[in-house]
């Protein structure tokens, strides 16, 4: 299950960040994004009731989609997710309790880290891809492209600051995929009643990072 994760992730290459003020508009959000091509969704915590709402995602859309959680601070927390059908629980930071919990379970771990200490700690620790997060902060592509030069071995998934005018060049950098929030699960157009505006962002991000992974592998 844990590997099948994995592939579904970097088949993707795109990780929504679904925040919403009710579950329902979260829902829509989820609906809207599937529809758009984009199969793996991060929940996050600061959604109402966000536990059962993944909970609620999982059987609704079963295989469908792969459902994981966001802003996971500790391991109550990760352990609830787990059990309500998380596959995949994700961290803006590296706590080695929450790793050590989701390798038990068999779980995907993503936790945040920004310094090259920071990520080769949450590496070492188990993690199977790591958060660069606030990655913009950094300088974006281009810190990534930094990172990864020395550490090859790294999965990296930037989030903060991704947007469609540069999903390309954090792909390119070497991203394996990316985090995405408002800029893409733009909650203002489901309130709106315009989902279909968030269905035509992820058919563009899935083709900009189908695209930036072409000319990757021609580069190569």
């Amino acid at each position: 299950m844990k590997e099948n994760t994995l592939r579904r992730i970097f088949d993707c290459g795109v990780i929504p960040v679904v925040r919403a003020p009710s579950g329902e508009l979260a829902i829509k959000a989820v609906e809207a994004l599937l529809d758009g091509g984009i199969d793996v969704i991060e929940l996050t915590m600061t959604v109402p009731g966000a536990v059962g709402v993944i909970q609620s995602l999982v059987q609704r859309f079963g295989r469908r989609a792969v459902v994981g959680a966001g802003t996971v601070l500790d391991v109550e927390t990760a352990r609830a997710c787990m059990l309500a059908g998380a596959s995949f629980v994700v961290s803006p930071i590296f706590d080695a309790p929450t790793i050590a919990a989701c390798r038990t379970y068999g779980t995907v771990v993503m936790p945040g880290a920004l310094t090259p200490t920071e990520i080769v700690r949450a590496w070492q620790a188990g993690a199977d891809l790591v958060k660069v997060f606030p990655c913009s902060a950094m300088g974006g592509a281009s810190y990534l492209k930094s990172l990864a030069a020395p550490l090859p071995d790294v999965r990296f998934v930037p989030t903060g600051g991704v947007s469609l005018q540069n999903v390309a060049t954090f792909i390119q950098a070497g991203a394996s995929a990316v985090g995405v929030g408002s800029d893409l699960v733009d909650i203002a157009k489901i309130e709106a009643g315009n989902a279909q505006g968030v269905v035509d962002a992820a058919r563009a991000y899935l083709d900009a990072v189908k695209t930036a992974r072409g000319a990757g592998a021609k580069a190569a």
